[in-house]
């Protein structure tokens, strides 16, 4: 890191301290290059505007942050909060059984992957709520797709920055034989169905260029399926290898979940992994997700859609760069 960019992060880092300080909030560091708790909070839809956009920025520099004890919170007051910060979504492009305004998630991912990256909107941020926990296991643990992407060597970011994916929705975590915790086989095998009711494909860069931040960020996950010009052989070599930077442990923030905790990610500079370690108890959360923009590469070209139509599932989001990281 040049002397430049360490000014600029100070000066960036100061500015985001003043808007906490103003807007009465504590943000604590949970890691290096992710993960942050945030305190003084009560949330629901009738913050200031200005603790709004202390939140909005300790996301932004966090990528992902967490709020305890926000046991009074229920589905309606974790939906007006969500508006707060942006526009909810649909719960999902094709897994729409469950309501019509948050998803309900059983059991654990068990595998790592950003959301909904088949779709060309991608969402920007998802706010997760606990509700039923189980009495062992369960946490959840997110990775910064920027920390990846900024400690690539010279010649693996310029190959990275050429490539692009495709995702598809064709591949889901439920599908799988390794185990996904709390949910039977029977339910697996209905969800996957209706979660592949439609099918989308998007190509997507290989590294986009966040919308508020400026930064560069990996854009993996196991909705990837193919590097365009690549053999197949080829793609699980360097999919394994840039994935493999994005879950490097430095790279990485856990948490385990408790009841009142309250945690949103960043969708556009992380990925996540449920744990599925709690055998056939039951694990339930709540998730409200925001819309999104299309992913540009570096030289600004947009996503393109394969196959699919996600208008229905949200709006495209005219994201501007947040002030802490004007230029």
């Amino acid at each position: 890191m040049t002397s430049t960019q360490i000014d600029r992060n100070i000066e960036r880092d100061s500015r985001a301290q003043a808007a906490y300080d103003e807007a009465g909030i504590t943000v604590d560091k949970l890691g290096e290059h992710i993960g942050a708790r945030i305190g003084n909070v009560t949330l629901g839809g009738d913050l200031p505007t200005e603790r709004v956009e202390a939140i909005r920025l300790a996301l932004a520099a966090n990528k992902v942050i967490v709020f305890e004890g926000q046991h009074a919170l229920d589905d309606e007051s974790q939906y007006a909060f969500a508006e707060l910060l942006g526009q909810p979504t649909t719960p999902h492009p094709t897994v729409t059984s469950k309501g019509s305004q948050l998803l309900t998630i059983e059991g654990a991912a068990n595998s790592w992957h950003s959301d909904v990256t088949f779709v060309d909107r991608i969402p920007k941020a998802s706010i997760l709520r606990a509700v039923t926990l189980p009495s062992y296991g369960g946490a959840t643990t997110w990775a910064s797709t920027v920390a990846a992407y900024e400690q690539l060597p010279k010649p693996l970011r310029a190959l990275a920055e050429e490539l692009w994916a495709t995702h598809s929705n064709l591949y889901d975590y439920v599908s799988q034989t390794e185990p996904s915790g709390g949910i039977d086989v029977a339910n697996k095998a209905e969800h996957y169905k209706e979660f592949t009711s439609t099918e989308y494909q998007t190509l997507h860069p290989v590294v986009r260029v966040h919308p508020e931040t400026g930064e560069r960020s990996l854009l993996l996950g196991h909705f990837a399926k193919e590097f365009r010009g690549l053999k197949a052989s080829e793609f699980n070599d360097l999919y394994q290898l840039l994935q493999a930077r994005i879950i490097k442990l430095e790279n990485t923030f856990r948490w385990n979940w408790k009841l009142g905790d309250v945690v949103i990610w960043d969708n556009r500079a992380t990925q996540h992994y449920g744990i599925a370690d709690f055998g056939n108890q039951k694990r339930e959360l709540h998730r409200i997700t925001l819309a999104g923009d299309v992913p540009v590469d570096v030289n600004g070209t947009p996503s393109q859609v394969l196959q699919g139509d996600a208008s229905h599932y949200s709006d495209v989001e005219a994201s501007q760069r947040l002030a802490a990281y004007a230029a």
